[in-house]
């Protein structure tokens, strides 16, 4: 593939996924801190969506040969402690580097800060890069799934589909998304109490 190709498909994919994310107003801020307080569940949903169309997606093009999986190390220490530290980032900010320019994008001024900061994180990052690598980070192993069970990829990934549509189902039945959506579509006003409008107001 093109460099030229490459940028074409990537551009296009990205304004689908911008396009998927607006729709299901996952880039609200309300709705993300609503996740993290598990007042609201659509944020999950979307995701486990994602991850069960992408198992699909993943196992027809594996299973016929066009991809081959490139697994990544299993750093676990790297894993857990960048997952709290961006956990924590995406609980206090309102948004998660997937949804910070779709917030800027229909004018929530805070983003810009969240960008900006993102963007200061991984400057800093690419220098400590070399230090983590020998304290931290380290190396593991590549692991893949199917390869522990002893079958073939395509099979686990459409077993892992089918489980994520049965935890979404319930998930559903329990907290249907109509609710979660709140009364301005933005994921706050649940029992709980909204979130407050001065901070999370966009830009007039």
């Amino acid at each position: 593939m093109s460099v030229a190709v490459g940028m074409i498909s990537g551009l296009l994919m990205g304004v689908v996924f911008g396009f998927a994310l607006e729709k299901s107003r996952v880039f609200e801020p309300g709705m993300i801190v609503g996740q993290m307080q598990l007042r609201n569940w659509i944020m999950l949903k979307v995701f486990l969506s994602a991850v069960a169309t992408g198992a699909v997606a993943l196992a027809v093009l594996n299973g016929f040969g066009f991809v081959k999986l490139q697994p990544k190390a299993a750093l676990y220490a790297a894993d857990i402690v960048g997952g709290l530290i961006l956990g924590a980032g995406i609980a206090l900010a309102g948004a998660c580097p997937g949804t910070t320019l779709a917030q800027i994008g229909v004018g929530y001024r805070d983003a810009i800060f969240t960008l900006l900061g993102g963007l200061v994180g991984a400057v800093v990052f690419s220098y400590a890069q070399p230090w983590l690598a020998k304290s931290l980070i380290g190396t593991g192993p590549k692991l893949i799934f199917t390869d522990l069970a002893g079958i073939p990829y395509w099979q686990g990934a459409l077993a892992l589909a089918a489980a994520i549509v049965i935890i979404l189902m319930v998930i559903e039945k329990l907290r249907p998304w109509r609710e979660d959506l709140g009364a301005d579509v933005d994921g706050n006003g649940s029992e709980k109490g909204p979130l407050p409008r001065s901070r999370l107001a966009p830009a007039e």
